[in-house]
């Protein structure tokens, strides 16, 4: 019999997170874990194997798109979430977020914490280039427009929530691919969010569930590999998405997000 939900993590050398974050996973008999490990260097599929993972090690990294692909195919649950591996899942925690799932028709994510227990912004609103570079460099101006934080019990329609955990039904993520692989790392959450926004599909972050999420965000502080690989896919996004360079069609946006409720 087919297990109700499928979760899908991708490791890079994530020996380290898997063991920090997954250490108290609680395997259920209607959960698949699956682990699709981008030909780590460190013992990723070891340790996960160990904690309980069904493990699929990739003679390549695909990336985090193509190797989320590459579990999605393999699962065979009715619900599926794709989570990091520096996110804690909570015992318990699957059936009330696939209750969200059920009553909004959309994808869904949990408040993302840190391990303080402050909460991420991990709900966004549109992605213009503008506010993702003040982001970026930690302006508090992006914070009311731009980052979207579910409030406890609160169901929060979003624009696109961080890849870190995104939750869904099986024919929406058919419906999407689900990840467009030609993102090799970065802007293939905005990427899907806007898809599905296009597909009439919404996009919640719930407040009546919060995981803990590492998030070590390696393009907050400038280092040149992380950004060296940011910059391709960043300019594949807006190729895609030409309107989001331009502050001229921010109302034009923004006028369909109050009209959507993700603002």
């Amino acid at each position: 019999m087919a297990p109700t939900w499928s979760l899908i993590t991708v490791t890079y050398n994530s020996a380290e997170a898997l063991r920090e974050y997954w250490a108290g996973y609680e395997p259920a008999s209607d959960v698949e874990w699956i682990v699709v490990d981008n030909a780590s260097t460190d013992d990723s599929a070891a340790v996960a194997r160990e904690l309980g993972a069904r493990v699929i090690a990739l003679p390549e990294n695909l990336g985090f798109g193509g190797a989320n692909n590459v579990g999605f195919r393999s699962s065979s649950s009715q619900y599926v979430g794709f989570v990091n591996p520096d996110v804690s899942v909570r015992p318990g925690s699957l059936l009330p977020l696939q209750n969200v799932i059920d009553s909004t028709g959309g994808l869904v994510a949990p408040q993302l914490v840190n391990p303080d227990g402050t909460p991420q912004p991990n709900g966004r609103g549109y992605p213009f280039l503008a506010e993702k570079l003040r982001n970026r460099l930690g302006s508090d101006d992006a914070a009311s427009t731009y980052r979207r934080f579910a409030s406890a019990g609160e169901d929060l329609p979003v624009v696109w929530f961080m890849g870190a955990a995104v939750l869904g039904t099986r024919a929406h993520f058919e419906m999407l691919g689900p990840w467009d692989e030609r993102f090799f790392v970065y802007y293939e959450d905005s990427d899907l969010g806007l898809r599905a926004a296009a597909s009439g599909i919404p996009r919640i972050v719930s407040g009546k569930i919060t995981w803990v999420h590492g998030w070590a965000r390696e393009t907050t502080r400038f280092e040149w590999a992380p950004w060296r690989r940011e910059i391709p896919s960043m300019a594949k996004f807006y190729s895609r998405y030409p309107r989001l360079l331009s502050p001229w069609t921010r109302p034009m946006i923004k006028s369909l997000d109050r009209k959507f409720g993700t603002v």
